[in-house]
């Protein structure tokens, strides 16, 4: 039997930066990871395709360069060299959190680990107990459960990243966060990109006015939406929907891109040995001190789940603050992370994102509200940039002016995002935004601009 302080199950965001934080705390960890240390986010996630995001960008920008004066009498897009280089950078990076974890206080044990019981996992035939567990065990694609799913020519987003050559068309199923990064970086590229969405509007963590106005700027780009459509099947001859009036249409296309959300890697880990049930196909918790809870409601006293794995907020920095938070719980800290103030960004070409309460989510749920909007075709660094496309929303409490979320898309979104997340997080007020001095000429004047209206 092997004994340690903190088990952790998965080495992805949030669990490398808890075995991290724990370790400087005293703890002695045993991590657990059965495949490349950094996770999905690292691996194949939001790392490289960040990576092709820049070159994309970089296609952009010299497409509209004539604008600028700049001439370029000849280029040549290399694929090949751009896989390569988000190759490089994600080993770079993955070496990064190697080092972090040579630790003398981490040990990583390179297998799956499997409940035992409430204390105890099993891996590669060896027990393992420890006072307190967190499982991070992070996400995978899901599928649609249609004719034709495993189609060879049907990938997910990890297999659309290893791809050796560009598809000359692509038809993307779905147009949440992962579907709309990809269109807009394979058409920058040149490829023909089809979006096919079931809902009425892509991105539905966004506020559809912004989502909308989005979409219409891709579509601008070349990029064919099919929204409101439901796909039945996946054929030699392409993707078989039918559109809201019910008529049957098939678009054909080199490759497809199944891009329908995640779901937490669950299988194997016998959570019934913790006498715990997955709710909607996550472990549940207590959401604020991320206890597991088990089949009757009640928190175990030392298992926790993080990241992907209980489903709350699928997002690396949010893993990353859940791992601090677990930690502290552990330990005894204390901290003040606001986990339910929690911004999000979407890197198409221009940027999207948001935090707090959308114009929707207000009207849905009967809380009053003020909605101040600002544009970047008003903006003197936007036009400066000749990237004035862009609208930002601006939600106040009607009675206090208190920050209740923004959402914007835009040139640097997620920047300016980030301010409005750290205001909201001291429970700003849009007055108190108005007062404080922004350097012209920026972007961030735009948020400043809202709170002035």
């Amino acid at each position: 039997m092997n004994k340690t302080d903190l088990i952790i199950i998965g080495a992805g965001p949030g669990g490398y930066r808890a075995a991290e934080y724990a370790a400087k705390r005293g703890l002695n960890v045993t991590l657990f990871e059965q495949g490349p240390v950094g996770g999905t986010c690292l691996n194949v996630g939001c790392i490289p395709t960040k990576c092709l995001a820049r070159n994309a960008e970089l296609m952009l920008d010299m497409k509209d360069a004539d604008s600028m004066g700049v001439t370029f009498p000849d280029y040549v897009f290399d694929f090949g060299k751009a896989i390569a280089r988000k190759d490089d950078v994600v080993e770079q990076l993955r070496q990064g959190v190697e080092s972090l974890l040579s630790h003398p206080a981490i040990s990583v044990v390179r297998a799956k680990a499997v409940f035992k019981d409430a204390h105890t996992v099993v891996a590669d035939g060896m027990e393992y107990q420890a006072d307190h567990i967190i499982i991070a065990t992070g996400s995978s694609s899901k599928s649609l459960n249609v004719e034709g799913a495993d189609h060879p020519d049907v990938l997910d987003s990890s297999s659309l990243l290893s791809l050796s050559y560009m598809p000359r068309s692509l038809c993307i199923i779905g147009a949440g966060v992962i579907g709309m990064e990809f269109a807009s970086i394979f058409n920058a590229f040149g490829t023909e990109v089809t979006v096919v969405e079931f809902l009425k509007e892509c991105l539905p963590v966004l506020d559809s006015d912004i989502a909308k106005r989005l979409r219409k700027t891709l579509e601008k780009r070349g990029i064919t939406f099919h929204m409101q459509c439901a796909v039945s099947a996946i054929t030699d001859d392409g993707v078989v929907f039918t559109d809201k009036k019910g008529k049957a249409n098939c678009v054909k296309a080199d490759k497809v891109l199944m891009a329908v959300g995640r779901k937490p890697n669950l299988d194997g880990l016998n959570l019934a040995a913790l006498g715990v049930e997955p709710v909607r196909g996550a472990i549940p918790v207590d959401q604020d001190s991320l206890r597991v809870t088990d089949a009757a409601g009640s928190p175990l006293a030392h298992v926790y789940a993080i990241g992907d794995a209980n489903g709350l907020q699928m997002l690396a920095h949010a893993a990353e603050m859940q791992a601090i938070r677990a930690v502290n719980m552990i330990v005894g800290g204390k901290d003040n992370i606001r986990l339910d103030i929690m911004p999000a960004a979407i890197f198409t070409k221009p940027e999207a994102a948001c935090v707090g309460l959308s114009e929707d989510q207000c009207k849905a749920q009967e809380i009053p509200y003020v909605c101040k909007k600002s544009f970047w075709r008003a903006n003197g660094k936007a036009m400066a940039m000749g990237e004035t496309d862009g609208m930002l929303k601006l939600i106040c409490d009607p009675q206090d002016g208190r920050i209740l979320g923004c959402h914007a898309f835009g040139a640097h979104a997620a920047d300016i995002i980030q301010e409005a997340s750290v205001l909201m997080c001291q429970n700003s007020t849009a007055a108190q935004l108005a007062d404080m001095v922004h350097i012209h000429p920026t972007l961030s004047e735009i948020l400043k601009s809202a709170a002035e209206l």
